[in-house]
């Protein structure tokens, strides 16, 4: 036989609720541990005086007292455990287990006996029921008559709300009562809080943020009270499961968490944690409401009768000795900041998640608490609305998940180092390795890295500008009119093609009432005409006049150019992106004389690009791109008009090019029958007039 029997899935009764766990027999001791909690019961070896193995609902179970007066009930086992736990238990616990029936007759008749926690009713020395008076809540007497109520379970589908016994009339001559001797065997032992006495010590005006608000807490023997303006609540110290001291990100304040089991109601609310905060600076002097020889006696040294620190250290020290439980802080873990924590958001409040030696938890709205043994597996998510941020998800093994969001993405490599260490299942394991060939600091896209920068958008405006409009004029730099190809570019030839049959007859008659009337409609052609022109030889331009003059920086991007240098100098590491954002910052500062100074240079860089360019043009520059564009649209309008001769065709090639007062009423009303859809010849009357145009209009009207 070996040193230890373990067994899965046994369960034990909580206050009229089953919880599962492990429980495992060794030498030394007897240990169960809860499944739900991670609670843990330790029965020393030596302490064992009974064991009883006993036929229940849920198979069989054994029943264990010890010498102190406890007793433990454990239930699962199977018929064919019984040998080997016998055995070991003759073996190392020198025990004997014997085997004890329950009464199933029925009767409610008997004898209710009072063996240590427990209150057992039974029937011809055959138990048919057993109470733990631990879940007593209240106990009230009447006549020949004590009712007992019990506290509640939320986990418990069914629950025992009280149960009433029946106490005969005393036939003997001590003259007690029957009725208050039994009441008060059942208050001895149960769990009824009453505010007897003195209290140990009382904090005033803690600041609590589960339950909200600010209380006085006392300190009794056996339980916690807190008083507050609206609600009290009564903690017994087994309720108690576990103590946290958490540093605030801040490391100006301290968390202190005791975590419940059963939690504190209020209503239909319940508490598991209570969350005190406190500052790091406030200091207390406290003397406690005892003897010096009955503190020592009590407390074995932890505490003092006078003591005096910060004000969350003794808090901590008192509620460590009198709930006897270690308090847990965190480990080695250190985030991107250097604190001991990380902050997220969890259920759209924000938060700190304290990753801890055996798992995690979260304060404060709503407080959480995973163990590691609980967890199933880990993922790492990325943010819904930006890649700045991540999303940290656990799933237990009750198929409960909890997501932590909008946490930093300078955090994910501490974060998986630290998962990662204790050998937790993460489900995207290659998640980490595939982030670490993207931009970003941390493996993430850098698409929204930095925030919206007006002079940086501004930057990349002009940029694009000098690279489109390599060797044009200011005016076709305008690039607001909306243009759509496939739509409009019939239409555009239409229009060029009127332009051409009717605009030297305006030119002669000078109809200046009807130019009047029409004037309102000549700007559409004029702006349909300019986009044409403006869009469509763009890409042809940038490759032929590569040695025209470039355009003038603005007074920006000269400032920018003089003192990139020393910004890059100022900040080392700076990235590109980060410089541009770190200029239009410090470009706002500067003051409009500083502005002033490069808006001068600005301007004279303006005017030494206008004379270059005329210099340019008059030389010949840029003349190559033009015939092309010329032969095409003329070409279309020759097909069109069928006579007029080559120098017609000048004419239409370079009708582009007139200026306002070229264009007439005939052409705009001409144009504008061209928009709705018809298409109406030129009468003979107009082709002789667009004939006998004088050169010197021919002239003028290419100069433009």
């Amino acid at each position: 036989m070996g040193d230890t029997l373990e067994f899965n899935e046994i369960h034990q009764e909580v206050k009229g609720s089953w919880n599962d766990g492990r429980l495992r027999f060794s030498k030394q001791s007897v240990v169960y541990k809860s499944s739900k909690t991670g609670k843990v019961d330790s029965i020393p070896a030596p302490e064992l005086s009974v064991a009883q193995w006993r036929r229940v609902c849920l198979g069989h179970g054994i029943k264990l007292a010890t010498s102190t007066g406890h007793v433990y009930k454990y239930d699962g086992f199977k018929d064919t455990d019984f040998e080997k736990i016998s055995a070991f238990f003759k073996a190392n616990y020198k025990v004997e287990l014997t085997e004890k029936d329950m009464c199933v007759k029925g009767w409610n008749w008997g004898t209710a006996k009072f063996t240590g926690p427990l209150l057992s009713f039974e029937v011809s020395d055959s138990p048919v029921f057993e109470i733990p008076l631990a879940s007593v809540s209240q106990c009230a007497t009447g006549k020949n008559e004590v009712t007992l109520e019990f506290h509640q379970n939320d986990d418990a589908e069914v629950s025992l709300m009280e149960v009433r016994f029946y106490v005969p009339p005393n036939t003997g001559d001590d003259g007690s009562d029957p009725v208050e001797a039994f009441a008060q065997n059942i208050l001895s032992k149960a769990d009824v809080i009453q505010a007897t006495g003195d209290a140990v010590c009382i904090f005033k005006e803690l600041q609590c943020l589960t339950p909200r608000g600010r209380y006085d807490i006392r300190i009794y023997p056996t339980f916690l009270h807190l008083h507050g303006k609206t609600f009290d609540y009564k903690i017994p110290y087994t309720t108690v499961l576990r103590l946290f001291l958490l540093p605030h990100k801040d490391q100006r304040q301290m968390f202190f968490v005791i975590s419940l089991d059963p939690p504190i109601k209020q209503g239909q609310t319940r508490y598991h944690f209570l969350i005190l905060l406190f500052s790091k600076d406030e200091e207390i002097s406290l003397t406690l409401n005892m003897s010096e020889d009955e503190v020592e006696r009590r407390f074995e040294g932890k505490l003092s009768k006078n003591m005096s620190g910060p004000l969350y250290e003794i808090v901590s020290r008192v509620m460590k000795a009198l709930v006897n439980r270690k308090i847990t802080v965190p480990g080695n873990f250190q985030g991107h900041s250097g604190s001991q924590c990380i902050t997220c958001a969890y259920k759209a409040s924000s938060g700190l998640l304290y990753p801890l030696e055996r798992g995690f938890i979260y304060v404060h709205k709503p407080p959480v608490h995973l163990r590691f043994e609980e967890i199933s597996c880990v993922n790492f998510a990325r943010g819904t609305t930006t890649t700045r941020s991540f999303d940290f998800e656990i799933e237990t093994k009750q198929n409960n998940q909890y997501t932590f969001s909008n946490i930093e993405r300078e955090e994910y490599g501490k974060l998986f180092d630290f998962v990662n260490a204790k050998k937790l299942n993460i489900k995207n394991r290659g998640f980490k390795e595939g982030m670490k060939g993207m931009k970003g600091a941390d493996g993430y896209s850098d698409s929204d890295e930095d925030q919206h920068d007006a002079y940086l958008e501004r930057m990349k405006q002009e940029g694009k500008i000098r690279e489109e409009g390599d060797g044009s004029d200011e005016s076709e730099g305008d690039s607001d009119e909306s243009f759509n190809p496939g739509e409009e570019e019939d239409e555009v030839a239409e229009e060029y093609d009127s332009n051409a049959s009717v605009s030297d007859s305006e030119a002669e008659d000078g109809d200046s009432e009807d130019e009047g009337k029409k004037k309102k409609p000549e700007k559409k052609p004029k702006k349909v005409v300019k986009e044409k022109k403006e869009r469509k030889p763009r890409k042809e331009k940038k490759v032929k006049d590569a040695g025209a003059p470039k355009r003038p920086m603005s007074a920006y991007m000269l400032w920018l150019n003089g003192n990139r240098e020393r910004i890059k100098r100022d900040n080392p590491g700076i990235s590109v992106t980060e410089i541009s954002k770190k200029a239009g910052e410090m470009w706002k500062q500067l003051g409009r004389d500083q502005k002033g100074e490069w808006d001068k240079k600005a301007e004279e860089a303006k005017k030494q690009y206008e004379k270059a360019m005329k210099e340019y043009k008059e030389s010949g520059g840029g003349a190559s791109a033009v015939p092309k564009e010329k032969k095409k649209k003329g070409g279309k309008a020759e097909v069109k008009k069928k006579s007029g001769g080559e120098k017609e065709k000048k004419e239409i090639g370079n009708d582009s090019f007139k200026s306002k007062e070229f264009i007439s009423s005939e052409e705009s009303s001409s144009e504008s029958d061209h928009g709705k859809g018809g298409k109406r010849k030129a009468s003979d009357d107009e082709e002789e007039e667009a004939a006998s145009t004088p050169p010197s209009s021919e002239e003028e009207s290419g100069s433009d």
